[in-house]
């Protein structure tokens, strides 16, 4: 693929008249990635430092294999990651501060015990919801929420502790376009009335519904936003044929649902905050008959989020969404540090190292009008 800038939806022009007068630079308080996937291994030890050299901190999944599905699994996986961490800035001569906020994999077994457990660790932050099969390593998930988990629900209410839900139904008679709303309908809105006080993080989120349903629903709920669910259409997927790399789950929806994202995003509402869900898979695992699910954004996260803010002139709201809405859901100070983002040609790569192999990043072989500075 040729170098290109970064196509956008038509409405990117919208701030083109006032390019010229768009600062060369933005500094923000230090940003956190709300929803990341490190891997394990020779994988987490390629991706760990792209995240560290951005964000202060990163909730990370637990779908590994196996699952991180208690608190001594969060402590084991946390300390592999620093352990990753120290090992690539010794190779660097970097040393960005970074904190991985971990999360239990929910399962019918979870019980309200290990809930209380990882309340009181310090380190974990939140529990997933993958409903089973829902995507990668999802096998182990959830088959009735409210039938199986109700103890646990109730236990996470009174601790205080999130639940971070995969919100798609994977009824395979729900078209897949489908399934956010569908999930919404049959999982989200019961889940909310049985327990009103759950905190509750709707991740990746992907139509107008889903923006819709969490500024109105009552009591504590949020939404993470990913970069290629605001800059990309379900188009991009087929453009000038089978394109993988843009393949994710939730998968990429229609332009309407595109621009509700991007005006919850960039709306100011506390509810709405970034959050990645920067996936790393190996090129052939993606480029395949059966490909794999996910895209990696953490290399160039940033700069994809500014470029989305700057495409409707709202750069000014980028500080809110990326540093300050996520920690006040979580109960969690901003960042101390910061981040500088500058207006400077940012080719993408067309692959980077992971492990033996490499991955395809987002938007691979084009150019970005963003570049992110190391954190300060």
């Amino acid at each position: 693929m040729s170098q290109t800038s970064l196509p956008v939806s038509p409405d990117r022009g919208a701030s083109a008249a006032g390019a010229a007068d768009a600062p060369a630079r933005i500094r923000l308080i230090r940003p956190d990635d709300w929803h990341l996937h490190l891997r394990d291994g020779a994988v987490l030890r390629s991706v760990v430092m792209d995240s560290a050299r951005q964000f202060g901190r990163a909730i990370i999944m637990p779908n590994l294999r196996p699952p991180v599905l208690t608190t001594e699994d969060a402590r084991a996986y946390r300390e592999r990651i620093l352990s990753a961490l120290r090992q690539a800035c010794a190779e660097t001569g970097e040393a960005p501060a970074f904190e991985p906020l971990m999360t239990l994999y929910l399962t019918d077994r979870t019980t309200p015990d290990e809930i209380r457990r990882a309340s009181d660790c310090g380190f974990v932050h939140g529990v997933k919801l993958y409903p089973a099969g829902a995507t990668t390593h999802s096998d182990a998930g959830v088959t009735d929420l409210l039938g199986r988990c109700r103890a646990t629900l109730e236990a996470m209410q009174d601790c205080g502790m999130p639940l971070l839900v995969h919100g798609e139904v994977t009824d395979p008679e729900v078209d897949l376009f489908d399934r956010e709303a569908v999930f919404i309908e049959r999982v989200m809105q019961p889940l909310r009335q049985a327990f009103p006080a759950l905190k509750v993080v709707f991740e990746h989120l992907t139509t107008a519904d889903g923006a819709a349903y969490v500024t109105q629903a009552p009591g504590p709920i949020a939404a993470t936003l990913t970069p290629q669910h605001l800059l990309y259409n379900r188009n991009a997927l087929f453009k000038g044929g089978l394109r993988p790399h843009w393949y994710c789950l939730p998968v990429l929806k229609r332009e309407t649902h595109r621009k509700a994202l991007l005006e919850a995003a960039t709306s100011g509402n506390p509810r709405f905050f970034l959050g990645t869900d920067s996936a790393p898979h190996p090129r052939g695992a993606k480029e395949q008959d059966c490909g794999c699910a996910g895209c990696y954004t953490a290399r160039h996260a940033m700069a994809l989020y500014a470029t989305a803010f700057e495409s409707v002139g709202r750069l000014d709201r980028l500080e809110a969404f990326a540093s300050l809405h996520g920690p006040a859901f979580y109960g969690l100070e901003p960042n101390r540090g910061s981040l500088t983002l500058e207006r400077v040609a940012n080719p993408i790569p067309h692959d980077l190292p992971l492990g033996d192999e490499v991955v395809v990043p987002l938007a691979a072989g084009e150019t970005l009008g963003w570049m992110s500075l190391d954190a300060e």
